[in-house]
């Protein structure tokens, strides 16, 4: 497969010197949640964006809009999402939920949660420790941008529109993680709505479908080598009219 070369944007960038190919990205690619504290420039995240959006959607709708937050309207947005989660405000997510996972489903949270905190050394009784990395996916692990994903609520109701986000959400981790920056989806740090809406300048004519954390990655923090397990393709698909 053809590598284009491409050269780190940042000082100690090194996943982005040199090109990888797109098994490399999607194979390679984790879910980062300890970040360096260097700025991301601008260009970089409009080049990363200006990708994801080649993602496919239903009839070329391109639902998606994008509101990238860094800085002191950041901080905001974790400040105020945080106190108020802490004062018990009932979460204000925008998208429909399922309730609590249950079966294969929540034993497959349960296996992430432990291998996280197995890498972060988390002991099941220190309480302590819980509460904080809590509190972090709460402040969005602390990444120097936060990109919220919103579609036009002109079409909100039906499943197409958030499953296009999800297309185009997968598109920008991967475009991302090729040019050496590291995210984390996360639905904790837009829990309190609200907040983020003010803060983030989004209109009422907006829904807020979920926040992908983004930043370079800290390589020092535990968790972000924890790789998450896959089901075999055999207890995913099912092949129908084939030979063999």
């Amino acid at each position: 497969m053809a590598r284009r070369r491409r050269q780190g944007r940042e000082p100690g960038n090194e996943m982005a010197a040199s090109a990888l190919s797109f098994d490399e990205v999607v194979l390679g690619r984790r879910s980062i949640r300890g970040f360096k504290p260097d700025r991301v420039p601008k260009a970089l995240i409009k080049e990363i964006i200006e990708i994801a959006m080649r993602a496919p959607s239903s009839l070329n709708t391109q639902p998606w809009n994008f509101y990238v937050v860094a800085g002191a309207p950041l901080d905001r947005i974790r400040a105020g999402n945080t106190e108020r989660n802490l004062a018990g405000v009932p979460s204000s997510r925008e998208f429909r939920s399922h309730g609590e996972y249950a079966g294969e489903h929540r034993a497959r949270q349960i296996e992430i949660a432990k291998q996280l905190f197995a890498a972060m050394g988390i002991e099941r009784d220190n309480k302590e420790k819980r509460t904080d990395w809590v509190l972090r996916g709460f402040r969005q692990f602390d990444a120097p941008v936060s990109i919220v994903v919103t579609y036009d609520r002109s079409i909100h109701g039906g499943d197409v529109a958030p499953f296009d986000c999800g297309a185009v959400a997968n598109a920008l981790v991967n475009a991302a993680w090729s040019r050496g920056l590291g995210c984390v989806i996360n639905s904790q740090g837009i829990m309190q709505s609200p907040v983020v809406r003010e803060h983030a300048g989004i209109p009422d004519d907006q829904v807020i479908m979920i926040c992908i954390a983004m930043g370079f990655p800290d390589e020092t923090f535990p968790a972000n080598a924890v790789v998450s397990r896959r089901k075999p393709v055999d207890d995913a698909a099912v092949f129908v009219g084939f030979d063999d």
